[in-house]
């Protein structure tokens, strides 16, 4: 059995391979693919040795949250029609996510710009106001850099949470580089600020000009801001992607005109039951797959077949979802409805394509799998080497800080499924439809 799932709290191929790792240890499982752009798993198991709710419990295990799709969070089934799913897609958790990444990343620049003015400008000559310059200023140039950091740090929050909640369970992502990174360079220009007051106190100026210039709250922040710049393109390539499977979904009538007991009603559509009558008038979408019994017409076929002439329609005649009724007026008898018409297949094979992986995706995320904790621990030994050799812990801690925030981005885990989801998408969008990305190498 195959099964879909929407898994939520991933933020980077960590998480992803995380997921992917925990589920193939589930009993009964044969496969597993996650995809990080859509938040979606699909998972091949046998019934009888799993569950959809063993495979959840996995999920939540890791450290994420995960839910049947098309279910509610908390188990309840809700029926999702071709219409409702197409107003879903509008109101895709990627365009929420797009608003808030626009919202955070304004607030973040907005008070990133005065603190890399007040932290950086005297390198290049602009001046500071008055009680901001010299030594004796030194905790107010401080302090104001501290208070700038404040709200790009509360705003982008969820990195904090995110990171040290996946490095306590065992698993540290990509947002973990970044919480450590950005903690580590907090706690120090805090530590830097008692350290300048220090100085002042027993008149020690060169230690007080020592760490006024060593401060990294500009560091700790700017890391943020730039990994949200990255996270915005990201969600607005899971929009534009997107857009390709709405444009198909809006192509099907969410109503139809069903007869019976010699009476016409209107219904939508998911309502349409195999061996119901259906009235199709000139103009409008053919509801389900079905055989003409009375009228003749021409349909449009051409999101289906890709053929720009309108097709001559007899009794006996098939028909298909989505198409256009051209001229006349036709009796159809559904023989397919809901998931099991033509153009439902061609939306599932749209979305299949973009969930499954390419195998350089998967080669893709076992590095990235790896490459987390590889990154710490090299962090850790600069740390180490540094102070064997005799640097000062601030500097020991300096580049240890360095090399976490150096490695933040995860530009090989982002890159390939972002490439295959859109060049799927655009496909879409062309007539190409791609059965899968496991064929291409």
């Amino acid at each position: 059995m195959k099964q879909k799932y929407d898994v939520t709290g991933m933020t980077c191929s960590a998480c992803s391979s995380r997921v992917e790792k925990c589920v193939r240890r589930v009993e009964g499982v044969k496969d597993v693919s996650v995809n990080l752009l859509t938040n979606s798993m699909q998972v091949e198991y046998e019934e009888q040795k799993t569950s959809d709710q063993k495979i959840i419990d996995a999920v939540v295990h890791a450290g994420y949250g995960a839910s049947v799709k098309g279910h509610g969070g908390n188990g309840a089934q809700t029926t999702v029609s071709r219409g409702n799913a197409a107003q879903a897609v509008k109101a895709n958790p990627v365009e929420e996510q797009m608003k808030n990444m626009k919202r955070r990343l304004i607030l973040s620049f907005i008070f990133l710009i005065p603190l890399m003015y007040v932290s950086m400008g005297h390198m290049v000559g602009l001046p500071l106001p008055w009680f901001l310059e010299g030594t004796e200023n030194a905790v107010g140039f401080a302090f104001t850099q501290f208070l700038l950091c404040l709200p790009v740090a509360f705003v982008n929050k969820a990195y904090y949470t995110k990171g040290f909640s996946t490095l306590f369970h065992g698993a540290p992502n990509m947002d973990t580089l970044i919480a450590v990174g950005s903690t580590a360079s907090l706690i120090y220009g805090i530590f830097a600020i008692y350290r300048v007051g220090y100085g002042l106190g027993v008149q020690d100026f060169a230690l007080v000009h020592q760490y006024q210039h060593d401060l990294y709250f500009e560091s700790a922040v700017m890391i943020l801001a730039l990994i949200n710049v990255g996270k915005y393109l990201e969600a607005r390539s899971k929009g534009k992607t997107s857009e390709a499977i709405t444009k198909l979904m809006n192509l099907a009538p969410k109503t139809a005109v069903v007869e019976r007991e010699g009476r016409e009603w209107k219904i939508p559509v998911e309502q349409v039951a195999v061996g119901d009558t259906v009235v199709v008038r000139p103009g409008e979408s053919i509801p389900v797959d079905g055989v003409i019994l009375e009228g003749s017409t021409s349909v449009d076929e051409a999101a289906i077949t890709g053929e720009s002439i309108p097709v001559e329609k007899q009794p006996g005649d098939s028909v298909i979802a989505a198409t256009i009724n051209k001229a006349g007026f036709v009796k159809a008898r559904a023989s397919r409805v809901g998931d099991d018409t033509t153009f439902s297949q061609i939306i599932r094979l749209v979305e299949d394509a973009s969930a499954s992986k390419a195998p350089i995706a998967k080669i893709a995320d076992r590095i990235a799998g790896v490459f987390v904790p590889i990154v710490m621990t090299i962090a850790l030994v600069t740390a180490i080497v540094w102070l064997i050799s005799g640097a000062e812990f601030e500097f020991a801690l300096s580049c240890a800080i360095s090399v976490l925030v150096i490695s933040c981005p995860c530009a090989l885990g982002l890159a390939t499924p972002v490439a295959i989801m859109v060049g799927t998408g655009k496909g879409a969008e062309n007539g190409i439809l791609i059965k899968s990305a496991r064929l291409w190498k």
